[in-house]
């Protein structure tokens, strides 16, 4: 009997082995170790198979079968392999994304004992305050005395001294106990809620009913304005599910979502919850995932990658924002998590929530072909009212900092009323360029069709693109100028432009730099709901989703790069994006203000936006985009290939170009990709067009393994990708 094996390998093929001499034949599904080239290697069992293309004697033995039934439910397994071929992604590079980073290194999949620092009886009495000689000691002892324990395998992590617990310990006032986690799934069923639910209205009590009417698969979108009480609808089903004794999963786009999100589903269920993101580390995420596979967990929370958590009563999935290209993995095993958890609840057979105020293009086409029922939410939930918009000309206007002097005099109104204000714009860093004087010389990164951005804070300059960084330049590399100035305005120089404007007013930044650190973005957060921060400051991470009662004025600074973009998707996203922060004000019963300025003040789509609103965009842009045969109404994939050297990546698109056959399928291209040298890399790209789904997939299956029998050439590389959500 011969061992066909998945691994995580870029190679479009199963690797065979035989079983350990002696021992019972591996389970489908199983995780084993095996030896591949000069390291061992963990893979997957996927079959068993009397037959083998090479003979027994040039193939190796598994070195472990690490477990002894599949690791994987049915459900997921099927998922998986379905997803590998609608991908068009080995089956090695899809099953690991399944799985926490510990178990694809080759980790037990039962939970095991944990070290668990507590405080002893002396601990719990001692004064931190007597330790001032041992300061780490103190700040230990400190928070073991707020916290109750520490888990061993999350010291450094929160960046506590070894040689401090060794320090207590000696004293001892803390004492290391080995614990077990005990997996139960007997969390309760009949509770009660932690909090009296708000009476529906009319439109959420209809959409409500409509979910739970229904048994089996059914997906909904729950297309609702900004502030209609969506997360109620979400909250009254989901009660439903869990008094079933049954489990939910729910997804969001980002973790700044999470903090929020968690907070109000805690409030509400005291019941057991799992949260999964970025930022929890591989010991946590693992711990979660065992709680999850046992049934343990009543609701799990989290990003793109929380969708194949196991969870064996599954009973509803919601997707918050379904919208938001977040959701869109960019690298490797190139999947769209809506579009899986969708699979995910039908082959489960339970009903999906996608909820948005600017629903996709692609969502709204299902529901206009019957796949997708539409339930709406047109009118704010409470006491919020609709904002009032300002479109405001910055042309021929001095701007400090990106802010015009209309919108200055706004801000200090609002202020000077108790309100908070919140700033968009979609660009961190101090300045997007840096520019010598005398000569005009712009600082471009040297692996990338891109500038340096200025990080004014961390004294450097650093590439958006690439991630190479350098220190702030001191003069002009061409003419050794020491003039040089910034251009453009970034979240770090509007922050501090603020604090010079408003002095007494705090303000907050919320971008990727200023959260980078584990709990500062809760941190952030806080600080804005309790009302010490006045002034909100941020990216694409305060956008969305988040509910601050006193923020009366909202702004966006600079929209104008994307009314011109080289994506057919640009004005889609520019549509989502100003409604979902429109949408931060006026939330509550303050009435609510939002600027947009713009230097294109005539320009058809943002009046659109203004008057029309976001329904009657997506009504025009169905149209062009089925006048145009672009997603939703045709299936896209896009080829692209990047080498050292521009020709040869545009060879191998001419030469795939020549092997592509199917019925009705197109090949734009080859082209330079928008930012044709990035990394170093020059980049080409095509599109492959088909009307239908099937035909596309057909001539793609055909077309893979003609791609990777060409000519090889190890100064190329190249990735097919379905339904790319990013053409730059």
């Amino acid at each position: 009997m011969f061992i066909q094996i998945a691994l995580p390998v870029p190679l479009p093929r199963l690797f065979s082995y035989l079983p350990i001499e002696g021992e019972p034949l591996p389970k489908i599904g199983a995780r084993v170790r095996v030896p591949f080239g000069q390291r061992q290697q963990i893979g997957f069992v996927v079959a068993l198979a009397e037959q083998c293309d090479l003979p027994a004697s040039k193939l190796k033995p598994l070195t472990e079968v690490l477990d002894p039934e599949p690791l994987l439910p049915p459900s997921l397994w099927k998922l998986a392999n379905t997803a590998s071929r609608y991908y068009l992604s080995p089956l090695g590079m899809v099953l690991p994304q399944l799985l926490p980073v510990k178990l694809r290194k080759g980790e037990d999949s039962e939970p095991k004992a944990r070290g668990i620092w507590q405080l002893t009886e002396a601990g719990q009495q001692a004064d931190a305050n007597g330790l001032k000689r041992a300061p780490q000691q103190a700040r230990l002892l400190a928070f073991l005395q707020r916290q109750g324990q520490l888990e061993d395998d999350r010291v450094s992590e929160l960046e506590f001294s070894r040689t401090a617990l060794k320090g207590l310990e000696q004293k001892e006032l803390l004492q290391l106990d080995w614990q077990t986690p005990q997996l139960s799934a007997d969390w309760p069923t009949e509770f009660e809620l932690g909090e009296t639910p708000p009476t529906l209205n009319a439109e959420q009590a209809v959409a409500v009913a409509a979910i739970q009417a229904d048994t089996g698969f059914a997906a909904y979108l729950l297309d609702g304005v900004t502030g209609s009480g969506k997360t109620e609808v979400y909250l009254t089903v989901m009660e439903q599910v869990l008094r079933r004794g049954q489990n939910v999963l729910v997804l969001v786009p980002e973790i700044g979502l999470t903090p929020q999100t968690i907070a109000r589903f805690q409030r509400r269920f005291p019941l057991p919850m799992e949260v999964l993101h970025s930022n929890v580390n591989d010991s946590e995420r693992l711990a979660s995932w065992q709680r999850a596979r046992a049934g343990a967990a009543a609701i799990v929370l989290g990003t793109r990658s929380a969708l194949f958590t196991p969870l064996p009563k599954l009973g509803l999935i919601v997707i918050d924002e379904e919208h938001d290209a977040s959701f869109k993995q960019q690298e490797g095993f190139r999947y769209h998590g809506r579009d899986l958890a969708v699979m995910r609840a039908q082959l489960q057979q339970v009903p999906i929530i996608l909820g948005s105020a600017t629903p996709s293009l692609e969502t709204l086409n299902n529901v206009q072909s019957g796949r997708y029922r539409k339930l709406e939410l047109s009118q704010r939930a409470g006491l919020g009212r609709p904002v009032k918009q300002i479109l405001q000309d910055i042309r021929n206007q001095n701007l400090d900092a990106g802010l015009s002097s209309p919108l200055i005099e706004r801000i200090r109104t609002h202020l000077e009323a108790g309100n908070q204000v919140m700033l968009f714009l979609n660009r961190r860093g101090f300045a997007p360029a840096l520019l010598c004087q005398e000569c005009g010389h712009l600082h471009e990164c040297q692996r990338c069709d891109a500038f340096y951005t200025v990080h004014q804070g961390a004294n450097m300059v650093m590439c958006h693109h690439c991630g190479s960084q350098r220190n702030l330049p001191k003069q002009c590399p061409d003419c050794g100028s020491t003039q040089l100035f910034t251009r453009g305005v970034g979240t770090e120089q509007l922050e501090g432009a603020l604090e010079r404007l408003f002095p007494g007013y705090p303000s907050v930044r919320i971008d990727r730099d200023s959260t980078s650190r584990k709990g500062s973005l809760e941190d952030k957060l806080e600080l804005i709901r309790s009302g010490q921060a006045k002034i909100l400051v941020g990216t694409q991470m305060l956008a969305k989703g988040h509910h601050f009662p006193d923020v009366t004025l909202v702004a966006m600074l600079d929209v104008d790069s994307a009314l011109f973009s080289a994506d057919f998707r640009a004005a889609e996203r520019l549509a989502q994006l100003y409604v979902q922060v429109a949408g931060r004000a006026g939330r509550a019963s303050k009435a609510g203000e939002v600027v947009l300025q713009t230097h294109q003040p005539e320009h058809p789509l943002l009046h659109q936006l203004m008057g029309a609103g976001y329904g009657a965009f997506a009504g025009d842009a169905l149209t062009e985009r089925k006048q145009a045969q672009l997603p939703p109404y045709w299936q896209l994939a896009i080829l692209r290939a990047e080498s050292g050297q521009g020709p040869l990546a545009q060879q191998f698109i001419r030469n795939a170009k020549g092997l592509l056959q199917g019925e009705g399928v197109q090949m734009i291209g080859p082209m330079p990709a928008p930012m044709e040298r990035k990394a170093g890399k020059f980049r080409f790209q095509a599109l492959i067009l088909a009307p239908k789904r099937p035909q596309l997939q057909q001539a793609l299956e055909a077309w893979l393994p003609q791609l990777q029998a060409l000519e090889p050439d190890r100064r190329v590389r190249w990735h097919l990708e379905r339904d790319p959500q990013d053409l730059l």
